[in-house]
């Protein structure tokens, strides 16, 4: 029999509690208090004096919270009042102020005020000295002009963007229950797929004299996904565009010289599979510097590289290693200095962790700003000459040091935590991946409860979006659900398999047109040898647990490794990539649409399904079209294969997060589990 349940339908269980989400929340926020007040300073108020000689902060060293002052030159630190009215930190961003883009602003007249451009049914352009107009080019078939128009400082030429009106596909949904009426509301939104056509801005260049209009050169921009940060460069006639091919296997800074006509590749990243444009693609061209900042995987691990303006060639890598850039923070180009955050650095760490790093742009002298064995968050005194860096671990409390930036020397240490408490402390753990290639690192979490000899059955919280990594890394006194589950009577684990983010392109590229492969054979191979370290862990009882890609993926582990996941819950997955949004599904499974779609689909495999499967979608969600959901649905109907599902009416994407499904999801696996 089919058990089709949906939020407005009772359906009639083993035994109904009603308020029983109520009673369970409050449970849970009490457990939250105590965690959260056992263990101080997971956050320091603080501020640095106006003379620069000093840093402020309150703490609790002895058993109470008292306001300190530490003196920067000698590390002595005393009580002291808090002065409100010292100087906050610099956020790393700030470290360096950024000069700003010369953006032209949008004008039917010229700067120098000799013309006037009308964008109506013609296009024209007036000589308001002499009156003369000339009719220019219409935009190509199919297509029209946006609205801003970008002069040149010297007025004389300018660029428009024309784009296509292929229409968007719209998704339809019903919200069932409105707040502000009786009646269902038919709610509509844009929403591109996979596969549809695209609507792309491309520029044109147009003169004021008689030279003919210039468009970039389609063997430059063949099948783009988008064009972007379009910008004239001051002292030049040079107009540069960002390329992103469609598919993702190409992103491009492309030049053309207004004056010459020439257009060229200024710099490149590519690759047979798919460049991740969005996480691992920066650049910056530095002002009064025939030099452009350029962040590459070309060595197989994403770096800076400091290249010609002219010919593109590199001049000098800034980094290189067997570890990453994560992010370029901000950039001194008076001092020459790069602020970077980076991971993988060093290697007896845990190689997602964050650390700081300065390099000379000139040198690629690279000063590690953080050190210690752990995560880090960094601010600055507000003349920079000092830092305060924040590390922790997900099994260690925050550690507050004052370190002085000329040097990276450490003033002071501000707080030794002793961490007295009454739950279980998360356990990292680590084994190799499914080719003994890398190390794969995981959490466990274990019931406040536990006893020792005792078997407790599994569950894994899973996401596994190749844009990412998941696993926390700094300390909190509460995990949200994972905690909630724990306390259900299970040891929850989360791990980071291959085909994730942050470790490196053939680490990720696990996941190209292999979606469903979600790191599986690292993930029980993980949870196999944990279990051999810590009997307690029950691995003939493994649940599993996600939301988005998490939910795919999790159904995915009953459809393929049936063998050792037993039950799944998945809140509003993108089970067919086809019916997901068009950016996210083609960075990783390319374009045109091809087989792989099908196969990474969840309906495919669907005759296959054995164990327990819950699934959760809010109506309105408009991240995952919910048909995603609804399909999968019909497919387990059509398969005679037993489930459980909610509807959830006016709720968006998450809304299996919400307290009654937190507890609904626990409860299920308690049913199926048995802890």
């Amino acid at each position: 029999m089919i058990r089709l349940l949906a939020f407005f339908t009772l359906i009639q269980s083993l035994s109904a509690e009603h308020g029983g989400t109520k009673s369970w929340l409050a449970k849970m926020q009490g457990l939250y208090e105590k965690q959260r007040t056992q263990v101080p300073n997971t956050r320091l108020t603080h501020r640095w004096s106006t003379d620069n000689n000093s840093f402020l902060f309150k703490a609790n060293l002895d058993g109470s919270e008292k306001s300190y002052q530490l003196e920067l030159q000698s590390g002595k630190v005393t009580e002291a009042p808090f002065d409100k009215q010292a100087k906050n930190s610099l956020e790393p961003k700030a470290f360096a102020r950024s000069p700003g883009r010369n953006w032209t602003r949008s004008s039917t007249k010229s700067p120098d005020g000799n013309w006037e451009l009308s964008l109506g049914n013609q296009v024209t352009l007036k000589n308001l000295n002499s009156g003369k107009i000339k009719q220019l080019s219409q935009p190509p078939k199919g297509s029209r002009y946006d609205s801003r128009i970008h002069w040149h400082t010297d007025s004389s030429c300018f660029f428009l963007t024309h784009r296509s009106d292929h229409p968007t596909y719209q998704v339809h949904l019903i919200d069932s229950a409105p707040k502000d009426q009786l009646q269902p509301k038919h709610i509509v939104h844009n929403y591109e797929k996979p596969g549809d056509n695209r609507n792309v801005s491309q520029p044109i260049i147009f003169f004021t004299d008689d030279r003919k209009p210039i468009r970039v050169s389609p063997t430059l921009i063949k099948t783009p996904y988008s064009i972007s940060d379009i910008r004239w460069h001051e002292k030049s006639h040079r107009l540069t565009l960002a390329y992103i091919e469609r598919g993702f296997g190409k992103y491009r800074i492309i030049e053309i010289d207004a004056k010459t006509r020439f257009q060229r590749i200024l710099a490149a990243e590519e690759s047979d599979k798919f460049v991740h444009v969005f996480e691992h693609c920066y650049y910056r061209f530095l002002r009064n510097q025939n030099e452009l900042l350029w962040l590459s995987q070309r060595t197989g691990f994403n770096h800076l590289y400091l290249l010609n303006r002219d010919s593109g060639d590199v001049i000098r890598p800034l980094t290189s290693g067997k570890w990453v850039v994560r992010d370029v923070v901000a950039i001194d180009e008076e001092k020459r200095t790069a602020l970077l955050q980076i991971s993988g650095y060093y290697p007896k760490q845990d190689p997602y962790y964050l650390h700081y790093a300065l390099v000379n742009l000139d040198t690629a002298k690279l000063t590690l700003l953080t050190e210690s064995d752990g995560t880090h968050e960094i601010s600055f005194s507000p003349d920079k000459s000092h830092y305060l860096a924040k590390w922790s671990r997900v099994d260690h409390p925050p550690v507050y040091e004052v370190r002085r930036t000329l040097d990276t020397k450490l003033v002071a240490i501000l707080n030794k935590p002793e961490l007295k408490i009454d739950w279980q402390r998360p356990e990292r753990f680590v084994c190799k991946d499914r080719n003994n290639e890398y190390d794969i690192h995981g959490v466990i979490w274990r019931p406040r409860n536990f006893q020792k000899g005792q078997k407790y059955p599994v569950i894994e919280n899973i996401y596994a979006g190749p844009h990412g990594s998941f696993v926390p890394k700094s300390w909190s006194s509460w995990s949200s659900h994972k905690y909630e589950m724990a306390e259900g009577g299970f040891i929850v684990v989360q791990i980071d398999g291959l085909g994730t983010n942050h470790r490196g392109q053939k680490f990720q590229q696990v996941a190209y047109k292999n979606l469903k492969d979600s790191g599986f054979p690292d993930r029980i191979k993980w949870m196999k040898a944990a279990a051999s370290k810590h009997p307690e862990m029950d691995i003939t009882r493994v649940g599993i647990y996600g939301g988005s890609a998490g939910g795919q993926s999790s159904t995915a582990a009953l459809l393929h490794h049936p063998e050792f996941y037993k039950v799944a819950v998945s809140d509003c997955g993108c089970h067919d990539n086809r019916i997901d949004k068009m950016w996210w599904n083609e960075q990783w499974l390319d374009w045109p649409l091809n087989e792989s779609y099908v196969e990474n689909s969840n309906r495919t495999h669907i005759p296959k399904l054995e164990g327990h499967l819950m699934l959760t979608v809010g109506e309105l969600d408009k991240n995952v079209d919910p048909s995603s959901t609804y399909q999968i649905i019909n497919d387990l109907i059509k398969a005679d294969k037993d489930f459980t599902f909610y509807m959830i009416p006016g709720a968006g994407h998450g809304a299996g997060e919400a307290p009654h499904f937190r507890r609904k999801r626990i409860e299920f696996f308690q049913q199926h589990l048995k802890p």
